[in-house]
C-alpha cells in the first residue's frame, strides 16, 4: 500500500513549480552536488596526500573522485526528490 502510493499516486492536477513546494528544481541539485563534492573531494585530497605522500598522485586521486562522485550525488539527489516519504 505505501509502495503504491509512493509510485503510483500521482496528482490530479500538475500545477507549476511554484505551486509544488515538495520537489527542486534540477539545478538546485546541481548547486548542491558541486557544493557538496568540494568538500568532499577537499577531503580526498588531504587524506590521499597523507597516505601517498604525493600531492600530483593525490591531486589525480581527488580529480576523478570529484567527476564521478558529483555525477552520482545528482543522479541519487534527483531519485530522492522523487520519493515522498518524510516530506
Amino acid at each position: 500500500m505505501i509502495l503504491d502510493q509512493m509510485i503510483f499516486n500521482k496528482s490530479a492536477s500538475r500545477g507549476s513549480f511554484e505551486e509544488d513546494k515538495k520537489s527542486e528544481r534540477p539545478m538546485r541539485s546541481i548547486v548542491k552536488a558541486f557544493t557538496w563534492r568540494l568538500v568532499g573531494t577537499l577531503d580526498t585530497l588531504i587524506v590521499s596526500f597523507f597516505v601517498t605522500q604525493k600531492l600530483s598522485l593525490a591531486a589525480s586521486i581527488a580529480s576523478v573522485d570529484f567527476m564521478t562522485k558529483i555525477v552520482l550525488y545528482f543522479f541519487h539527489e534527483r531519485v530522492w526528490n522523487t520519493v515522498k516519504w518524510g516530506k
